[in-house]
């Protein structure tokens, strides 16, 4: 971000800004968003460019149509929840290509904003495809670049777009905060260290594991994934999930200078046949789970462990639940976890948590306000722990002086 041009950097008076922002939330069974965060995140930004007498052109993806149009992933719920902490009114338009869009943004006054259907119902979205690019950059004079949980991602409303603002291309509230603050505290963490780990599958974060293992005193690892790694050490599963393909890559990272006395592995596991309500449930040790039964969350042991292993900690990341917490019965690991969390902020260390899914963990037990930093990227706080440079942000404009 040093050298990246920034909102802070461009001249913003009276310009229809484009801002790519990521509304990709969580819906409720009634389709109305039921978790917040990555909404309110992109309010400062939004609220930036009225302050000078702009107007905003918004763009997100949501889902993953795969480049068709799908009106369960619409964006038109995020309307509604936008107005309400916006305190504004704001335009949906059905689609986010094509004249009668670029008409209606042209068209807009400042202080108005306007959402564009979602970007993913377009095969050049996914493709980064130039000429999709181009066809978005005709709705804003300047690009702002607000994403964050999307800046990982080769797509055309991150990416290629930037091409049709040179020297204008930008980063917006969000992106600078998530970047500086990790940048700060993730880099050269304050140890001890400890990294938690999990999820359903373990061949999104392998390499997360293994760049996370040299820099923390403890990773401790839970969710889905724990079984792969617990199978490739010989353990017997049952029915749990676990991903064949990766046991040898499993072994390589417990075979790691260290991995025996870092890694942390539940010890014991709530398991259940099936997720019926009302089904059976049993603990058995981790590595004897009996054929047809499924490990589904930390048994008491493993909770206990898991906390325990947080105490002390001066710095803590923590990606991805323990278990299948949306059903209370499979809850109490993740929200053991995100209690041990609250306790490590109280005694002055920083907890980062990031994911959609430990995000709206944390919303369920009404423990977000203890941690130091929620962050809105999954996928992009996993590269920027892995090293990589974030392709979005690579492709920002350079800084300049006297941009305008």
């Amino acid at each position: 971000m040093h050298n990246k041009l920034t909102l802070d950097d461009i001249n913003i008076t009276g310009k229809r800004a484009l801002i790519r922002v990521d509304f990709n939330v969580p819906l409720d069974d009634m389709g109305n968003v039921r978790e917040y965060t990555r909404i309110k995140a992109a309010l400062p930004t939004i609220h930036n460019i009225l302050d000078y007498d702009g107007s905003a052109v918004l763009m997100s993806h949501f889902g993953r149509p795969n480049g068709k149009k799908n009106p369960a992933l619409s964006l038109v719920p995020v309307v509604s929840a936008l107005e309400k902490f916006l305190g504004h009114k704001v335009l949906f338009v059905s689609d986010c290509v094509g004249e009668e869009v670029e008409e209606i943004a042209h068209a807009l006054k400042p202080g108005e904003i306007m959402l564009v259907e979602n970007v993913r119902f377009h095969p050049g979205e996914g493709t980064n495809d130039p000429v999709f690019a181009g066809q978005l950059a005709k709705l804003g004079e300047i690009f702002i670049n607000d994403a964050f949980g999307a800046v990982h991602r080769n797509q055309a409303s991150v990416n290629a777009i930037t091409q049709y603002f040179p020297g204008h291309a930008a980063a917006g509230r969000l992106m600078m905060r998530e970047l500086r603050f990790l940048e700060r505290t993730l880099i050269n963490p304050v140890h001890p260290f400890i990294g938690i780990v999990g999820g359903a599958k373990i061949s999104s974060k392998i390499k997360t594991i293994a760049k996370l293992l040299p820099k923390v005193e403890k990773l401790l690892i839970g969710g889905g994934m724990a079984y792969t790694l617990i199978k490739a050490k010989g353990g017997k599963i049952g029915s749990s999930l676990v991903e064949d393909d990766q046991l040898q890559i499993a072994r390589d990272i417990l075979s790691l200078p260290n991995a025996e006395e870092k890694i942390l592995l539940p010890v014991d596991s709530i398991v259940a046949q099936d997720l019926e309500y009302g089904s059976e449930r049993r603990t058995y040790s981790s590595d004897a789970i009996p054929d047809g039964w499924r490990g589904l969350d930390l048994g008491r042991e493993a909770r206990e462990e898991f906390v325990n292993a947080t105490n002390g900690a001066a710095t803590v990341l923590w990606n991805g639940p323990m278990g299948m917490f949306e059903r209370e019965s499979f809850a109490p690991g993740t929200r053991a976890v995100a209690r041990a969390m609250s306790n490590v902020t109280s005694k002055g260390g920083t907890v980062v948590v990031g994911g959609g899914d430990t995000t709206a963990a944390l919303n369920k037990f009404n423990l977000m306000a203890p941690m130091t930093h929620i962050s809105t990227g999954g996928g992009s706080l996993l590269e920027f722990m892995e090293g990589n440079v974030l392709s979005g942000v690579k492709v920002l404009s350079d800084r300049k002086v006297n941009n305008a």
